[in-house]
């Protein structure tokens, strides 16, 4: 469908829009649908009397000038949004909460997190927060109930969780030097 003289964006708002599609990724990877809902709010801000359909249109364009020039690429932000995100000790159902978040499509999702292991993500968790063989404390009941909860609420099943808590410290370390992250 053709956009009507008045519908279509000005050449100073497309000028706009590929300066301000480098100005963003230049400073982070985004996916496609960070930038396109960054265009659209900035647009919104940047030009007067802009219609929905001039600002889709300058969405739009700027999501196709980022492919164009190869900086946009939501399968490599997958990858690497999940490694780093095992690294930090996030299990595989946070790791895909978050990426489902920022826009990335359910088989990319599902792509990205399929090699992550989670019992080696929970042992990095642990490690970080000083829980099960990483413990600097005596072991309560609260403590207890806390330290499993934790493992819980960052998505990790009762069963790593538990696993973990249990663990030795030196099964941990020799786990975390054996195990090779995604």
């Amino acid at each position: 469908m053709a956009l009507f003289m008045d519908e279509a964006p000005t050449s100073r708002m497309l000028s706009w829009a590929r300066n301000s599609t480098i100005y963003r990724l230049e400073r982070r990877m985004m996916t496609e649908k960070q930038l396109f809902d960054a265009i659209s709010k900035k647009a919104k801000q940047k030009f007067e009397d802009i219609g929905d359909v001039q600002i889709k249109a300058l969405a739009d364009f700027a999501v196709k000038f980022a492919y164009e020039l190869k900086v946009l690429d939501d399968v490599a932000y997958a990858e690497i949004s999940t490694r780093s995100a095992v690294r930090s000790g996030k299990s595989k159902k946070a790791i895909a909460f978050k990426l489902a978040a920022k826009g990335i499509d359910g088989e990319t999702v599902v792509a990205a997190v399929e090699e992550v292991d989670d019992l080696h993500s929970a042992v990095i968790f642990a490690r970080k927060r000083g829980f099960g063989p990483f413990r600097r404390g005596d072991l309560d009941e609260k403590r207890k109930a806390k330290e499993l909860s934790a493992f819980a609420r960052n998505g990790f099943s009762f069963a790593i969780g538990k696993r973990v808590f249990d663990m030795e410290r030196e099964d941990a370390e020799d786990l975390l030097q054996s195990t090779s992250a995604v």
